[in-house]
């Protein structure tokens, strides 16, 4: 961070005993430091453990203020500085005892020569017989969604929450079909949203919402949400702040990586869980679309699915390894599950955040190749032209140099600013025109690409096209426990991974994300709606059948009926559903 900043943290003395900041007064040194060109991260340490009863609480509800309206417990909270989970080049502004001083081992110099790279990589020759398995039984939405949140992860969560609230002295005896419901109306409210979500079951007729109102009711709704558990209390780890979740976690990596198609491009990047509540290891991102809340590292496909996450717990909480910084750590851990499903030259693009020639050289051994953004002060001393030279050179102009004993390349190009990219695998040649805007002349025009920059270009965002998916229709129910806004993220990504699957599995009859969420929702609530009770209206329960897209056939009848969709008369039906359909309603009203 700047300056002012680590002032207004740390002091000048990193030995001296000085009082601890205030986030309030963070974000106003924060505020006076517009130049800075630096990314600047806030980490507000969680509770020291996490294993504590009062570890489960938060804030406030979904009524409380959000947004950039920060709860004054948060303001005012002590705060830590760290740069963004990197550790090679940020100052350590914890308060430590000195330690002693270690002799500094001299690393050899890389020789540096201007050439093309060699790489040594096999070619991509593997296929994929799981995806042709899911292509073959043809799955319904809900059965893609169920690859995820399958019978296993559903009696486990149903489990926990019995035992917390047996802990608690209440006989909530939750089963796996009220669980359903609950999900169905978590799913719901990403694309039907009250500022209260008790007005789903109000009788007036501008909020009630017979679908919710007639699968659960609404006290029965919220005992469960506030019990809602995913570990046992007398078996957390104190050192993990995410032990509450972790057996979630590791499950739904598990299922995430055992369905993931396999490719060769993968993006690894920082995705946020928007949290204001003050427990928990938030952090605070500027100039980030979400600014508060959890930080998660994500590894995902070219297209947006996730294979694998993990929470964010800063250097306080996860030590990473000798030779990289956190981030670079988090990239291994992220090749080492890639890795669980065969040992192949899979290709991983990240940016500057993580990027360094180390981390390059350790992928080349593990047979991963790598290509990313990275920072000056990280190429090891590669003796490229000077950015202030090249900046007044033509746009499109480009240096290189390789490492001759690991052949790794690090290119500096003159784009709209100049960038560092660097590859253990992607080399210049051939170097291609492009179509870059220009802001002097309004106009666009043909510039030279290097060969690696675009293929980094084409392939990097595989995390922002997942955060874009989550951002659509994100759950927006949030409980009083501290991991429940965490919880939507979860089921958020699985919903995402299932459209994925969806997208490759049915070529023909594709549904947009909004459709897909429906879909699921709707059958959860219609499926698992509690008929027993008095009051409950008893109904066909069709859902499952109508959006299955399998054996629908228009046919002709003699008696006219109304049309399912637009309620006039037609001479027409469905099949397999057996409502009077017209030909023209035939396709969107198995689809809405």
């Amino acid at each position: 961070m700047a300056s002012t900043s680590r002032d207004v943290i740390a002091g000048r003395g990193i030995h001296s005993k000085v009082k601890s900041a205030k986030l309030l007064e963070v974000l106003n040194a924060m505020e006076e430091e517009e130049s800075s060109s630096n990314r600047e991260e806030i980490f507000i340490a969680p509770p020291d453990n996490a294993a504590g009863e009062f570890t489960d609480e938060d804030s406030g509800d979904e009524d409380g203020q959000r947004g950039a309206h920060l709860p004054g417990s948060v303001l005012h909270a002590s705060v830590l500085c760290e740069d963004s989970g990197t550790g090679e080049d940020n100052d350590d502004l914890e308060l430590q005892p000195a330690k002693k001083r270690q002799k500094a081992v001299v690393k050899p110099q890389r020789i540096w020569t201007k050439r093309d790279i060699r790489p040594d990589f096999g070619s991509w020759t593997a296929s994929d017989p799981h995806i042709e398995d899911l292509k073959s039984q043809e799955l319904s939405p809900v059965g893609l969604f169920e690859l995820f949140f399958d019978e296993g992860t559903i009696n486990f969560i149903v489990n926990e929450t019995n035992r917390y609230a047996w802990q608690k002295n209440v006989n909530l005896s939750l089963t796996a079909q009220e669980l359903k419901c609950v999900l169905g109306i978590l799913i719901l409210s990403g694309y039907i949203s009250y500022p209260r979500r008790r007005m789903f079951w109000e009788t007036s007729p501008d909020s009630h919402h017979h679908l919710v109102a007639d699968a659960i009711r609404r006290d029965r709704f919220e005992l469960i949400f506030s019990y809602l558990h995913f570990a046992d209390n007398n078996e957390l780890d104190a050192g993990d702040r995410f032990a509450k979740v972790r057996p979630l976690i590791i499950r739904m990596n598990c299922n995430f990586q055992k369905h993931a198609p396999l490719e060769e491009f993968y993006s690894f990047g920082e995705s946020m869980c928007e949290y204001f509540g003050h427990r928990g290891s938030k952090q605070l991102h500027r100039g980030k679309p979400v600014r508060l809340g959890y930080k998660i590292w994500c590894g995902t496909t070219s297209r947006g699915y996730l294979v694998w996450f993990e929470p964010s717990q800063g250097t306080l909480f996860t030590k990473p390894d000798r030779s990289l910084d956190l981030g670079g750590s988090m990239v291994i851990k992220f090749v080492d599950a890639l890795q669980e499903r065969g040992f192949l030259p899979y290709h991983i693009f990240f940016d500057k955040v993580f990027t360094s020639v180390k981390l390059m050289s350790i992928l080349r051994k593990k047979g991963v190749k790598a290509t990313g953004t990275v920072r000056e002060y990280r190429t090891e001393r590669c003796p490229l032209k000077d950015p202030k030279e090249l900046k007044k050179m033509k746009r499109g102009s480009f240096d290189y140099k390789v490492d001759e004993s690991e052949e790794i390349i690090v290119c500096r190009w003159h784009d709209s600013s100049v960038v560092n990219i660097c590859s253990n695998a992607v080399g210049i040649e051939p170097v291609r025109l492009t179509s870059r805007h220009s802001g002097a002349t309004k106009t666009r025009t043909q510039v030279h690409q290097p060969s690696l920059v675009k293929l980094y270009q084409e392939k990097v965002g595989g995390v922002g096209r997942m955060d874009q998916n989550i951002a659509k229709y994100k759950v927006k129910i949030r409980g009083m426990k501290w991991y429940s806004s965490f919880i939507g993220y979860v089921i958020d990504a699985a919903l995402n991974n299932a459209w994925q699957l969806h997208r490759i599995c049915c070529q023909d009859a594709q549904v947009d994300l909004l459709a897909f969420r429906r879909y699921v929702a709707c059958v959860y609530l219609e499926s698992n709606a509690d008929t027993t009770s008095q009051g409950r209206r008893s109904r066909r329960l069709e859902t499952e059948s109508r959006f299955d897209m399998v054996g629908h056939w228009i046919i002709h009848q003699d008696k006219r009926t109304r049309c399912a969709l637009c309620h006039s008369q037609t001479n027409t039906r469905c099949e397999k559903c057996q409502k009077g359909v017209h030909a023209k309603c035939f396709r969107e009203y198995h689809i809405r």
